[in-house]
């Protein structure tokens, strides 16, 4: 899993560095295919449960499991990419969230930027023997200080042999609470904020995409994470 998460670190950077205004969404995903085969890593997440794509393309209000289509990103556009890839048998997951351009967006670099502080200060609290939820409330507790809200009907998930494996991880919960974290467990943690602190979603035409409810931007940060004795290692970071 360490392989393969240098790996799709790889390939995220990559990908991210070639969305600029005027790429058609589609032209995302035909370039994660080449370089999985380029990296001989096997995509997670095409086919799964009927998945037309190698990955995940959300901009603006899509939150989630966007399909890479023929659209075009603006300038200016909030772009998600999440992506998993299968080295050896085992998987590791992870997504980034940025604006498409070389724009000024305040306000939607703010929701990007607390969407990733969220993540970090959530897994400083991980390490053998922390209960999930402390780590649960750390999320909530950042996205609901600056006034964002925390979808909860996406959560992350443990990881490994399968892309999905237990136990889910929500981004918000109570501290004290939830499954007990043991050295040796790989997890998917990824928070996902709304920009209008509006938590609901719904699923779009095609069947796939999730959207805010109300049409507010949503942002994207995840990581495949490792629990160690006395802290984390993050997998799907160069």
């Amino acid at each position: 899993m360490r392989q393969g998460g240098k790996i799709l670190a790889a390939i995220l950077t990559e990908l991210k560095n070639n969305v600029k205004p005027g790429t058609v969404k589609k032209e995302i995903d035909n370039l994660a295919r080449r370089l999985c085969l380029k990296y001989r890593v096997k995509p997670s997440f095409l086919l799964y449960n009927g998945y037309p794509a190698a990955v995940c393309v959300s901009v603006n209000d899509e939150v989630v499991h966007g399909l890479p289509d023929h659209r075009i990103i603006q300038e200016g556009d909030l772009v998600t990419l999440d992506m998993g890839v299968e080295l050896s048998e085992f998987h590791t997951d992870s997504a980034v969230s940025f604006i498409c351009g070389d724009v000024d967006h305040s306000e939607k670099q703010k929701l990007i930027q607390i969407t990733e502080q969220s993540f970090y200060s959530g897994i400083k609290l991980i390490k053998d023997g922390v209960r999930l939820g402390d780590v649960s409330a750390k999320i909530q507790e950042v996205a609901e200080s600056n006034g964002y809200g925390v979808i909860r009907m996406l959560v992350g998930h443990g990881i490994g042999r399968q892309v999905h494996e237990d136990p889910h991880v929500p981004n918000f919960g109570s501290v004290g609470s939830g499954t007990i974290l043991k050295t040796g467990m790989t997890l998917a943690i990824e928070p996902m904020f709304t920009m209008s602190g509006e938590v609901d979603v719904v699923l779009d035409d095609d069947k796939w995409t999730y959207k805010t409810a109300d049409g507010s931007l949503a942002a994207h940060y995840e990581h495949t994470i490792l629990v160690t004795d006395d802290g984390v290692e993050i997998l799907t970071k160069q």
